[in-house]
């Protein structure tokens, strides 16, 4: 299925190796922009992490997975996608854009439980389609199959939060009922 203006053949091209070419790279700028800005929908973020060899702040524009009322990222490139990599060298640590800055932990998933999450997420975030061997409709046993391949992060509140959360039972309940 061709996802316009951009055929899915050529969108798999620009990630070759899992690895984006100068196109998708000056594309993924612009997007980082576009979605840092806070434009709906509410699952196009910029994820922002530090470079684990730079470590200067790095951006990159990606779309989550909302399910069971968590949010989740997928990379769509696979296990050695620059992000993920980043993310697991700053033990999960990020801020994620979309409006505003927040500070967030990413917290990997089990392989096991990746099944239900990468399939909303293809069902939610349809330019990752053509990175994927399965259909958003697929069952369960194709995701299985895949679940191996494609890290999910759970995203988290930062660990101040919790901390505060912790020390302060008000706020813990008043952070619970929605209330903060």
């Amino acid at each position: 299925m061709d996802i316009w203006p951009i055929s899915a053949g050529r969108l798999r091209a620009m990630y070759a190796g899992g690895r984006a070419n100068a196109a998708a790279r000056r594309l993924a700028r612009i997007w980082a922009a576009v979605f840092s800005l806070g434009i709906p929908p509410r699952r196009w973020v910029t994820l922002e992490v530090t470079g684990r060899q730079s470590g200067r702040t790095t951006r990159f524009p990606l779309g989550m997975a909302r399910l069971a009322g968590q949010w989740y990222l997928v990379s769509m490139l696979g296990e050695h996608c620059n992000w993920v990599q980043n993310v697991r060298a700053a033990n999960g640590q990020v801020t994620l854009r979309h409006g505003r800055a927040t500070r967030c932990r990413l917290q990997e998933v089990a392989v096991s439980a990746r099944p239900p999450v990468l399939r909303r997420y293809l069902q939610q975030v349809p330019g990752a389609r053509p990175h994927f061997p399965v259909s958003p409709h697929a069952g369960v046993s194709d995701f299985e199959a895949i679940a191996s391949r494609y890290p999910v992060f759970l995203v988290l509140p930062h660990a101040s939060h919790e901390t505060s959360a912790a020390r302060d039972p008000e706020h813990a309940q008043a952070t619970r009922d929605g209330e903060s």
